[in-house]
């Protein structure tokens, strides 16, 4: 502890303000855990870049944090550029607590080092912000977001010059010129000539090519019915306009859940993955006969869809189903106009193994890549002569093309209403279109269980977990044999029954895969964004027909609760 209050009493010096010493002394006197969780550590990066709760300390955003952040990435950009006089960044926020104040800090910050910076007068969605690195042609951006975090969270996300998030080399060399720099460099000293708002023209440019690039032509559009929700988020001010341009008018929008707010106020949680997050506008979908509800995390990346099952019902699809069906759709319609040969599709390592069999069927490359789309944006950039179609994660997140560079819940909702319109208008329906990939490709059905692990002991506890996991390894899944472990951190894939060793050659990652012999897959991941460690499952089966969907569906639901079970991990 003595060390926590060594780090906490360099914050009562000069080179913080006042407001920032007096909360520092309050937790030194009144509050010992909260002074220990604000200092024990530094903030890091991880898959999503920085995020953390707000407040005073080292482990919290606040000016000082992202100030730091902010000068070191000044600092490595005229390095990395000397020859460049006119290095410029562009920064966009979300709707959460404090964001627009902390946009405008990071802005002053970059400005004061002599860099251009354009910053977004209003919120906007992160998606708009990957497109407008590159339309500014700018050398950085920033984004202001905590994604579907808490509403006492907030972060900080970066992206390189090509539009995605920042990778190797970047991001380490990023990491080691803030890691350093001590907080008295960082140079507050707002030049307001270098600080230029934008809005209009840029959203004017995100809008049509979302529109562009999400369209195809879809028949029916008068008689589909789709109710969105923002969840208070950002989308608000893109996805309506989008939907409309496109053709699309029966679109009823959540109301309540329209009006941008930090609080989230109707919702546990703003994180479309959560069935809770959708039910006001589910709720709507059946008092009004819609087709689709589409609704969108606050800095509008990850999409949740529900559409009407076999039995008519509204029911929320996964995020590997809704991967698989808009690659699919994209797919069909790539072939139709006529395949090049150099198209691929992307996806990561804790996704459905689903995407593989539907690259075969279309005879196309699947790159697969760790988790968190700043993997799938270099893939993009590390292959210029192939086509990129699409590709996504489980974590309800895709991406349409390349002319943005992570996750765009903008696109991805035309495109969901683009496949919904079609198939309701060729005497099918989106989860129809769903069941015959599986009689395609083979029926994969995927389950995650998060378990949340706050504070130092619950990142001790996500640390032994994954120690016992490697340690302790499981020997079958189901009464299927253990064939391979793929061990991320060594970059060692090892077939346990025949000893055969292979390199994994992406990235070292703290993840653990099983794979079994009957091809059910189980992983092991800590987050890298939030204080959780999760495990994804994946089975398969063959499906003959689409009739026996529902038999074949029940099957895998009861081997999932077997295996739940069987691990003991709820």
């Amino acid at each position: 502890m003595s060390s926590i209050i060594q780090a906490a009493q360099t914050w009562l010096t000069d080179t913080f303000d006042s407001e920032t010493k007096t909360k520092v002394e309050n937790l030194i006197k009144n509050d010992q855990e909260e002074l220990k969780d604000s200092f024990y550590k530094d903030l890091e990066f991880g898959t999503g870049g920085m995020r953390g709760i707000m407040g005073v300390g080292t482990n919290r955003i606040n000016k000082y944090t992202l100030g730091k952040n902010t000068q070191g990435i000044s600092n490595y950009l005229k390095k990395t550029f000397p020859n460049q006089d006119d290095l410029k960044v562009v920064i966009a926020y979300d709707c959460r607590h404090n964001s627009d104040t902390l946009a405008k800090i990071v802005a002053e910050v970059f400005s004061a080092n002599g860099i251009q910076v354009y910053l977004f007068s209003e919120l906007r969605t992160t998606p708009a912000l990957s497109f407008a690195v590159r339309h500014l042609n700018c050398n950085i951006g920033i984004v202001l977001t905590a994604s579907h975090n808490p509403p006492e969270y907030n972060g900080y996300k970066v992206y390189w010059e090509d539009g995605g998030q920042i990778v190797p080399p970047q991001d380490n060399e990023i990491i080691n010129e803030i890691n350093n720099l001590s907080f008295d460099k960082i140079n507050f000293n707002a030049d307001p000539t270098k600080i230029k708002l934008i809005d209009k023209e840029v959203d004017e440019a995100f809008i049509d090519a979302s529109v562009k690039n999400g369209s195809f032509n879809a028949k029916g559009k008068d008689d589909f019915k789709i109710v969105f929700t923002s969840l208070h988020g950002t989308s608000i001010t893109a996805v309506p306009e989008v939907l409309k341009r496109a053709g699309y008018k029966n679109v009823t929008i959540i109301e309540e859940q329209a009006k941008p707010d930090g609080n989230f106020p109707t919702v546990k949680s703003p994180n479309p993955e959560e069935p809770e997050a959708l039910s006001m506008a589910i709720k709507k979908a059946e008092e009004i006969g819609a087709d689709i509800v589409i609704g969108t995390d606050p800095d509008c990346d990850r999409l949740g869809i529900a559409v009407r099952n076999l039995d008519g019902k509204i029911e929320l699809l996964n995020g590997n189903q809704t991967m698989i069906l808009m690659t699919q759709f994209l797919l069909e319609q790539r072939k139709q106009k006529g395949m090049t040969g150099n198209e691929f599709i992307g996806s990561t390592i804790v996704s459905t193994p689903m995407m593989d069999q539907l690259a075969k069927l279309y005879k196309v490359e699947c790159k697969t890549a760790l988790t968190g789309f700043k993997w799938i944006a270099k893939m993009i950039k590390d292959a210029p002569n192939q086509h990129f179609v699409g590709g996504g994660e489980e974590s309800f997140g895709y991406m349409i093309g390349d002319f943005v560079r992570d996750k765009d819940a903008v696109t991805a909702t035309l495109l969901a209403c683009e496949i919904g319109a079609s198939a309701k208008a060729n005497g099918s329906s989106f989860y129809k279109d769903l069941i015959a990939c599986y009689v395609a490709c083979g029926f994969y059905k995927e389950k995650l269980i998060s378990l949340t692990k706050k504070g130092i002991s619950g990142a001790e506890e996500i640390k032994q977990m994954m120690i016992d996991f490697k340690e302790n390894p499981v020997a079958t899944i189901d009464g299927s044999k253990i064939e391979w472990v793929e061990d991320y951190n060594t970059s060692i894939a090892k077939n346990v029954i025949t000893g055969e060793e292979k390199i994994i050659t992406i990235p070292k990652s703290n993840v653990l895969i099983y794979i079994a012999e009957d091809g059910t897959k189980m992983a092991a991941r800590p987050s890298g964004t939030e204080p959780k460690i999760k495990f994804y499952f994946s089975i398969n089966t063959t499906l003959d027909k689409a009739e026996d969907f529902i038999k074949v569906n029940e099957q895998l639901d009861a081997k999932i609760s077997r295996i739940l079970k069987e691990l003991n991990i709820s």
